[in-house]
């Protein structure tokens, strides 16, 4: 299955972590988020890294050259900073077949497998992981509303009143079906291609999307002060790590 990770962003609130770099390049825990993303896909057996860039592209692009772990990297290019569905719109040449999608700024230690064994089972037409937020920041994300079975019924961006606490975390597996819905997505008021927008016209096409709840913890790198934490949280659990003792 091949991958698509969205690190086209100039991370504004990043700054001045990003004077200089795009965020995807900010170091957590002494490597790049990207590299921490590449590393989660690397293992779940992604194939081909398909990575869109932007700002600062060339940062990434010397960085990586075309290969990570063995895996060969491919580079697109949005080059306006219209929003997720625009940038994922970027990659449909390079995709033909069922593919997980990683958001580029966001340090995961959860049950990402999950994500991939619904879609196998189940054969629906997308899996995301979601999980809880409090309610009074719900407002921040994309919001889900499931129904009995798991599944989601709704997706909404940054609402003023969310219709739960249930948000997307970054992680997803999609059919090519997405592309047809990021092509009829208008633009919302931010002047920008949500994927959210596309998400909503997949399900009132009758299309099948599961909601895998996060089993573990993930930051979305957005402000210097998640840097931090994200950092903390990953020393954390390497300095509890088990020893090993060593034979003689």
């Amino acid at each position: 299955m091949k991958a698509v990770v969205i690190a086209a962003g100039e991370g504004t609130r990043l700054r001045p972590l990003t004077e200089d770099k795009p965020k995807g390049m900010v170091e957590v825990a002494g490597k790049p988020i990207l590299t921490h993303c590449f590393e989660d896909l690397v293992e779940l057996g992604a194939d081909e890294l398909i990575v869109v860039v932007g700002y600062r592209k060339e940062r990434i692009v010397s960085h990586y050259g075309d290969e990570f772990g063995g895996v060969p990297i491919t580079y697109t290019h949005q080059r306006e900073p219209k929003g997720i569905a625009h940038a994922l719109l970027t990659a449909e040449e390079h995709v033909d077949e069922e593919f997980m999608m990683m958001l580029g700024d966001n340090i995961f230690e959860a049950n990402l497998q999950d994500v991939l064994n619904r879609q196998g089972e189940q054969r629906a037409d997308a899996a995301f992981l979601v999980e809880e937020v409090p309610w009074e920041e719900a407002d921040r994300y994309g919001v889900c509303d499931t129904n009995q079975y798991g599944e989601i019924v709704e997706v909404v961006e940054k609402p003023d009143d969310p219709p739960s606490n249930l948000v997307m975390t970054g992680f997803y597996t999609f059919t090519p079906a997405i592309f047809h819905a990021c092509h009829l997505v208008q633009p919302s008021n931010r002047d920008e291609y949500e994927i959210s927008d596309a998400v909503d016209l997949l399900i009132h096409s009758g299309r099948t999307i599961d909601a895998i709840r996060m089993n573990g913890w993930r930051i979305d790198v957005g402000y210097p002060e998640d840097r931090d934490a994200a950092e903390r949280r990953l020393t954390e659990e390497t300095d509890t790590q088990p020893v090993t003792p060593e034979t003689e």
